[in-house]
């Protein structure tokens, strides 16, 4: 017999374990992130004229909350990729990526961001996710702004279910972290 089956263990889940007051504070944390998102719009090829549909009257992303693009990525918590990327580009979508602060989220825009799209070649990254962390995928060639605000949701809906914290642990962002280590573990 095992000490652990004699000695009564108590099991608390994390979110059992937080207090009233911290759920109160994540929840309404929460509920703002999600809806104010300011995009930092990184726009290479064609996908970029189904950005700007979106943010045309139409569809109108800015009843989701991401109505104003942020030009310089330290103003902005949301990166859109939109479009092909080079591997020339590679080293400067980090950097922005980088300079971002936190929290901060990533949108693959269509098939060439997630994946390399039909560009199979030695100039194209083949998917956006080799060298930054994202969080939503929004596949299609060019996808469709039902599509896109669809994606926007989903990251809405992740963004609300975060747990945030009363105090800076110093701890980085979980999509981050866990790309850190998918990266060290591929090496």
């Amino acid at each position: 017999m095992a000490d652990t089956d004699i000695a009564p263990i108590m099991v608390t889940r994390r979110e059992e374990a937080t207090g009233f007051f911290q759920k109160l504070v994540s929840k309404g944390l929460g509920w703002a992130r999600k809806y104010s998102l300011f995009t930092y719009p990184y726009a290479t090829a064609c996908c970029g004229m189904e950005y700007m549909s979106v943010a045309a009257s139409r569809h109108d992303i800015s009843r989701f909350g991401a109505e104003f693009p942020r030009f310089s990525p330290r103003q902005a918590d949301l990166l859109m990729v939109v479009g092909t990327i080079n591997l020339k580009q590679a080293p400067i979508l980090k950097r922005v990526y980088e300079q971002m602060t936190e929290p901060k989220w990533v949108v693959a825009f269509g098939v060439c961001a997630s994946s390399g799209g039909f560009y199979d070649n030695y100039a194209v990254l083949q998917g956006i996710d080799r060298i930054i962390p994202v969080d939503v995928y929004i596949p299609g060639c060019p996808p469709r702004p039902e599509q896109v605000l669809d994606g926007l949701m989903l990251l809405q809906e992740k963004i609300g279910n975060q747990v945030h914290r009363l105090r800076d642990t110093g701890q980085p962002n979980q999509t981050a972290s866990d790309h850190a280590r998918m990266l060290s573990a591929g090496k």
